[in-house]
């Protein structure tokens, strides 16, 4: 029985903890606008999530501006090509990382709202209501 609660659960709560991680790389980007040479990294959540969870990732790109491999660094972060080249060699392009970040939080919002409406449920279920 605590497998299966842990088993259904178990999705909702990695999504919780990958987006908070890839919130994480996202305002690391957003505060090194400014660094010379800075490269803006990124999590293919998707992937990620689905490496994660014990699915099988895709290994390729989702996306044109993402690297293809999603173990390009331990915590599953790839580098993003700029659409635009910085003379610094920065790829940080920051209206790219403010959308990707508010993205991200809106994700995170309805990942908590879903996880509680599901815990709520069941409390409910054990309660006999």
């Amino acid at each position: 029985m605590t497998t299966l609660l842990r088993d259904h659960l178990a999705v909702h709560a990695e999504a919780l903890k990958l987006g908070e991680r890839r919130g994480a790389v996202l305002a690391s980007n957003i505060a090194n606008a400014a660094t010379p040479g800075y490269k803006a990294r990124d999590i293919d959540f998707r992937t990620e999530l689905a490496r994660r969870v014990g699915g099988q990732g895709v290994l390729s790109a989702p996306h044109a501006l993402h690297i293809a491999h999603p173990s390009a660094h331990p915590d599953g972060a790839g580098f993003r090509v700029p659409t635009t080249a910085a003379l610094d060699g920065n790829t940080v392009e920051t209206a790219v990382e403010q959308v990707q970040f508010a993205e991200n939080a809106l994700r995170q919002q309805a990942s908590l709202t879903f996880l509680n409406r599901r815990i709520r449920g069941l409390m409910s279920a054990i309660r006999g209501e």
